[in-house]
């Protein structure tokens, strides 16, 4: 089985870092520890046709990651924390964490 390549936009990975602090370096980190939480198909194929989500956990906090797959990578998309994921996925022992995130404090 070949393995997929996972690529990016740089400057967008930089951008992430410095507005969400959280860079795509980060998210291919967890993705080889395996801490994908789930994939599934973009809600939304009408406008993002072809996109599937990633849900990673980092430091008990969840991420959706829309990529875009081809026959040769995963092209990730943006990441995009979220307090919603976060709760299902890790229920509401996280909610100290949410309330920081939303404060600013990672």
């Amino acid at each position: 089985m070949m393995v997929k390549g996972i690529n990016w936009n740089t400057e967008k990975s930089q951008s992430l870092k410095q507005s969400r602090g959280i860079c795509f370096e980060d998210v291919v980190f967890h993705i080889e520890k395996g801490d994908v939480l789930d994939d599934y198909s973009h809600p939304n194929q009408g406008k993002y046709s072809g996109q599937r989500i990633m849900v990673i956990g980092i430091d008990d906090y969840a991420y959706l990651i829309p990529y875009v797959e081809t026959e040769d990578e995963l092209f990730l998309k943006t990441i995009i924390p979220s307090r919603k994921a976060t709760e299902r996925y890790f229920g509401a022992k996280n909610e100290d964490k949410t309330i920081k995130r939303r404060k600013g404090n990672p």
